[in-house]
């Protein structure tokens, strides 16, 4: 904002000096006449009149309003929650028809706060979140934190993932998909990435398997199931001197189709594709060292919608 801006006025005498002397004289013989400029009037006949003062406004005063005006609709917008939906939501609000309550309450938006608490809890043992809401929201909670738990390094360790699973499937599912799992991570398997039966590295290396969500999608719901896409990236790989298995990044969607038991939502059953994956940048990669330390200072989050 600039500090400078006009005083308000003119030139006050329209480039004539307040007094001053010179001509011929009278009645013969050189005289000096004194010639008075007045200030206001229509003038002397020797010098122009005085123009009268302008008034302009002040470039501090317009450059406030304008910055004042603009916050104010940023505001504004920022609180429409960024979508015509919400301008919806308003309209029905202030009208006074006779909608439902939830035509007149906050819907679901990607930044807009909903006031409705996504997640109770989370269990002791396995640390995975539970408590989901039974509503659309709720579900696409809970299929991102799953997604997060089936991509996680705890899969590659038997014990640790014969706790999750229980947790993350319906009791009809479980034990199907127990089984299941414990044929993919098979010690043939473990041993091709370079782990041994436990799913530990060898001496020196850490083992990385972490997924992140991006976004989560709602492709069919109903009261008591749902079926989620969630949209995620990982780091996966060995990071230490010598890894013939280095971590690198992935882009993959799970699709998750859920059942309310229990007071929670729970897995049926899911699966996975590649992508969508942006175009990789130029960075330079960091050492694995780098690596390590990062997975193992940097904790995870509880995902809610």
């Amino acid at each position: 904002m600039s500090l400078g801006g006009d005083d308000g006025y003119g030139d006050g005498y329209g480039g004539q000096d307040p007094a001053r002397t010179g001509g011929t004289g009278r009645g013969g013989g050189d005289a000096h006449l004194t010639r008075t400029h007045l200030p206001e009037g229509d003038g002397d006949g020797y010098g122009s009149p005085r123009r009268p003062t302008r008034t302009k406004p002040s470039r501090n005063l317009i450059t406030v309003v304008s910055v004042f005006v603009i916050l104010i609709a940023a505001i504004a917008f920022a609180n429409r929650g960024g979508d015509d939906a919400s301008d919806d939501t308003s309209t029905n609000s202030s009208s006074g028809t006779n909608g439902n309550d939830n035509d007149n309450g906050p819907k679901a938006e990607a930044t807009a706060p909903t006031g409705e608490r996504p997640v109770n809890g989370k269990n002791q043992v396995t640390g995975i979140a539970s408590g989901f809401a039974k509503s659309e929201q709720g579900a696409q909670s809970a299929a991102a934190n799953y997604a997060v738990a089936l991509g996680s390094v705890d899969m590659f360790n038997k014990d640790r993932r014969h706790e999750l699973v229980p947790q993350i499937f319906m009791t009809s599912a479980a034990s199907d998909f127990q089984g299941r799992l414990d044929k993919a991570y098979s010690t043939n398997m473990l041993t091709s990435i370079g782990l041994d039966k436990n799913g530990k590295a060898a001496e020196g290396m850490t083992y990385i398997s972490r997924t992140t969500p991006i976004g989560t999608k709602t492709t069919e719901h109903a009261d008591t199931s749902a079926t989620v896409e969630v949209w995620c990236t990982g780091v996966f790989g060995t990071a230490g001197q010598g890894s013939k298995n280095p971590v690198t990044n992935d882009w993959f969607t799970m699709t998750l189709k859920l059942r309310w038991e229990g007071d929670d939502w729970k897995v049926e059953s899911y699966s996975q594709k590649s992508g969508p994956a942006p175009v990789n940048s130029d960075r330079s990669a960091s050492t694995a060292d780098e690596i390590a330390k990062a997975v193992e200072q940097y904790g995870g989050f509880t995902y809610a919608r």
